[in-house]
């Protein structure tokens, strides 16, 4: 697993980095000596030979050295998660590592003072500069933090609209966030993905050993975990969540648990954190059904569990928000395209793979009304609230899509068949889908200038080259699947627990009922 694979390259950076270190801090300590005894004391006349038997003591004293710094680091807890290592003792646990290491160089130099003719100036010269190296880079960052957390008591704490620097990024493997990662990537940033891969890693396999990206592999329901993962974090995109209508149907508890519940969690650690920007993906599905163009004003009639944990989770990060602490809701269209996990039960990618491999547009609901955006101007709106002044967007609610790109179904599979002509084009009237909505995206084009690159006739191309190529080999494949893949085997893979407080406020929200039709969004 690509996450097993950093641990293990960054134990052997670590090593290395270690086996320099001790090396640097001899070869300073010899020419220091050198100096010492040739240019300030003069003991030394003949320079020459003087340099060369320093160099003697180096070629002789090196490997001795690296083989007993690596094996008394090793037995500290250096390149492990040992408790020897962690907590507040940790630069008594530096001293001590570094005084053995020296002790028995000493001790070796004295039971073979012919081969090994270490004066005793070196070792110590030596033992201080290796004792301060591994405490600059160990204990280095933990003092910044100490040093900022004083600031911020005797100061204030720092102005809330610091840029943004370091990210971490929530469900940053699956369908938003793999293509918003290689974004984050390319304009600078730290980010810090918190994932529980339980659809695979493959989606950032090609970002795994970029140096300004950490993966955590955990739940984001274990608080350990998430209270690790704010540290040092400027801002949260929360893309975590069951995913669409059939998907969260499966296990009304666990939908609001993972959904609703946790994301209160993550968003009150945030903000006992200081993370003051968060970012959270909600859905235009929260309109349900209407026949009006509707804005972020518009009464909000959700059809769904998932589009109601989407309104509750909303309430709760708006009852949260403060002067240190602004949430920002992005609704995004019905999404299309592809990322680095691809998925085909959203009804613009299912329809075109249907086309290409069945031949058959089957059309249900053909006069219903949906806003849709490709995944990749999905993930560009995230980067325009990441870049934007906190005052524009701090406590802000933005539908995310574009005016041009509302359609009805009928119109969509009538786009695909102009596409691939040869597949029929079936329209089977209502489905028992009572969502309707077409959507107003003013707000985010006038605050943020955000205008969408993609036409839904460049994605279905797009869907369709993928497909023909042999890039996607079985669309039915149920990794492409939320709800097929949860079927067969995800829910069991995730724990349920008790949230009352969660239920009563899903309770809250107007439920009405409706058949699962065959797209998520």
């Amino acid at each position: 697993m690509i996450w097993r694979r950093r641990i293990n390259s960054d134990i052997v950076l670590r090593t290395l980095a270690d086996a320099l270190m001790v090396n640097l801090s001899l070869v300073f300590a010899l020419l220091f000596h050198y100096l010492w005894v040739v240019g300030v004391t003069g003991v030394v006349e003949d320079a020459p030979t003087a340099l060369r038997e320093h160099l003697h003591v180096f070629t002789r004293c090196s490997w001795i050295l690296t083989i007993i710094a690596l094996t008394v680091f090793s037995l500290s807890g250096f390149y492990t998660h040992s408790r020897l290592y962690q907590g507040r003792y940790k630069a008594m646990v530096i001293l001590q590592a570094a005084t053995v290491t020296y002790l028995l160089l000493g001790f070796v130099a004295y039971l073979l003072p012919g081969y090994l003719p270490l004066q005793r100036a070196v070792l110590l010269l030596s033992w201080g500069i290796t004792l301060g190296l591994l405490m600059t880079t160990r204990l280095g960052a933990r003092v910044w933090r100490a040093l900022s957390s004083a600031e911020r008591r005797y100061f204030g704490r720092p102005s809330p609209d610091r840029p943004v620097r370091n990210v971490l990024v929530i469900g940053g493997a699956g369908y938003i966030g793999s293509a918003l990662l290689p974004k984050l990537l390319e304009k600078g940033y730290f980010v810090r993905l918190l994932d529980l891969f339980l659809y695979g890693a493959e989606s950032i396999e090609p970002y795994a050993d970029h140096p300004r990206l950490e993966i955590v592999k955990a739940d984001f329901r274990q608080i350990d975990k998430v209270v690790e993962c704010m540290k040092g974090m400027d801002a949260v995109v929360h893309l975590g969540a069951i995913v669409g209508d059939p998907a969260c149907a499966l296990d009304e508890d666990l939908t609001i648990d993972v959904n609703l519940t946790a994301t209160r969690t993550i968003a009150e650690i945030a903000k006992g954190s200081g993370v003051n920007r968060f970012v959270f993906a909600s859905t235009c599905s929260v309109y349900g059904a209407s026949d009006e163009i509707l804005d972020e004003r518009s009464a909000l009639n959700p059809v769904s569990l998932y589009a109601r944990s989407k309104i509750a989770s909303e309430r709760v990060l708006h009852s949260l928000a403060s002067q240190e602490f602004a949430p920002i809701i992005l609704r995004f269209g019905t999404i299309y395209g592809l990322s680095g996990r691809i998925r085909f039960d959203l009804v613009v990618n299912l329809l075109t793979a249907k086309a290409v491999v069945d031949g058959k547009i089957t059309i249900f609901g053909n006069d219903q009304w949906r806003p849709f955006v490709h995944v990749d101007d999905a993930a560009s709106a995230i980067m325009k609230v990441l870049e934007a002044p906190l005052a524009l967007v701090r406590n802000q609610v933005f539908n995310v899509g574009s005016d041009e790109q509302n359609y009805t179904l009928q119109q969509v599979g009538e786009l695909i068949h102009r596409l691939v002509p040869s597949a029929e084009l079936i329209s089977m009237g209502s489905d028992g889908d009572r969502r309707n909505y077409r959507v107003n995206f003013s707000k985010i084009r006038r605050v943020l200038g955000f205008q969408p690159k993609w036409t839904l006739e460049q994605g279905v191309q797009q869907i369709i080259e993928a497909l023909r190529s042999g890039v996607i080999q079985d669309y039915r494949d149920a990794r492409y699947s939320n709800v097929k893949f949860l079927s067969e085997e995800g829910v069991s893979r995730l724990s349920r627990y008790q949230n009352g407080w969660a239920h009563a406020l899903i309770n809250e929200v107007p439920r009405v009922q409706q058949p699962v039709g065959h797209e998520v969004e």
